[in-house]
């Protein structure tokens, strides 16, 4: 059923963010355990075993995207069906939600102590160590393009909805720890900058869940918002079509 890979980017998505927002979370807002405990090294790792894991969870029934750029470039690149793109979009975004929610429910009294509004918008959404919107966009573009180059490099196997002509495509369960290694890398080295959003509805659908919080002073800085969504997405795009030139 067309529902089945649906539910497992939903799912799979909603772990992803519930564990990469989960460590923000614990090494920013006032009085957790890991408080200020090697923030950086934390977050990257974290991260990258967190889509390790959605990427486990859903990659055997819908071949785990978790990502729209990744959706995006595998279409691109003749990997996956159009007609699930809009499918895939909508289950990552509501999934991002979801996992945003769960995360924010575990921190409650923490979110209810930290003052900084900074500091609390961080740990739902991205934002740039330096605010210039044309080096930020090529940042996302750049990190995006290598997470989905690597994803095409390493596809799994074939995965067929009932219905539906699909072309090999999604990430298999022994492919999960290089793409969470990929993550890893690309937030060591890459991340600096814009904190590596490299995943559109990992930002939009937690920047969203942050704007309806009763907090007097938040700013979900809508003004920067399109960068993590549109960076990834070209990156994606660039991806897909470098990958089916040289393949």
């Amino acid at each position: 059923m067309i529902l089945t890979p649906f539910l497992a980017e939903l799912i799979g998505t909603s772990f992803l963010i519930l564990l990469g927002q989960g460590v923000v979370s614990n090494v920013n807002l006032k009085k957790t355990n890991g408080e200020g405990q090697n923030p950086w090294l934390l977050i990257t790792l974290a991260w990258g075993f967190s889509v390790f894991i959605g990427v486990f969870i859903a990659s055997n029934i819908s071949g785990a995207h978790l990502n729209p750029a990744v959706t995006l470039g595998l279409a691109i690149a003749g990997k996956f069906s159009w007609d699930l793109v809009p499918l895939y979009f909508m289950a990552q975004l509501i999934g991002a939600m979801i996992g945003s929610c769960l995360s924010y429910i575990a921190y409650i009294d923490h979110y209810k102590i930290s003052k900084d509004e900074e500091v609390v918008r961080g740990t739902f959404c991205t934002g740039p160590a330096i605010r210039n919107f044309k080096n930020n966009f090529f940042a996302e573009t750049i990190g995006t393009f290598v997470l989905v180059f690597c994803a095409l490099s390493i596809v799994g196997p074939n995965i067929i909805v009932e219905g539906v002509n699909i072309v090999n495509f999604g990430l298999g369960s022994l492919d999960a720890l290089p793409i969470g290694i990929v993550v890893i890398v690309i937030g060591m080295s890459l991340g600096g900058n814009t904190g590596f959003a490299i995943n559109p509805a990992r930002d939009l659908g937690p920047r969203l869940i942050y704007s309806l919080l009763p907090r007097k002073n938040k700013n979900p800085d809508w003004k920067y918002s399109w960068i993590p969504v549109f960076g990834p997405l070209f990156g994606g795009i660039v991806a897909g079509a470098f990958y089916s030139i040289i393949s």
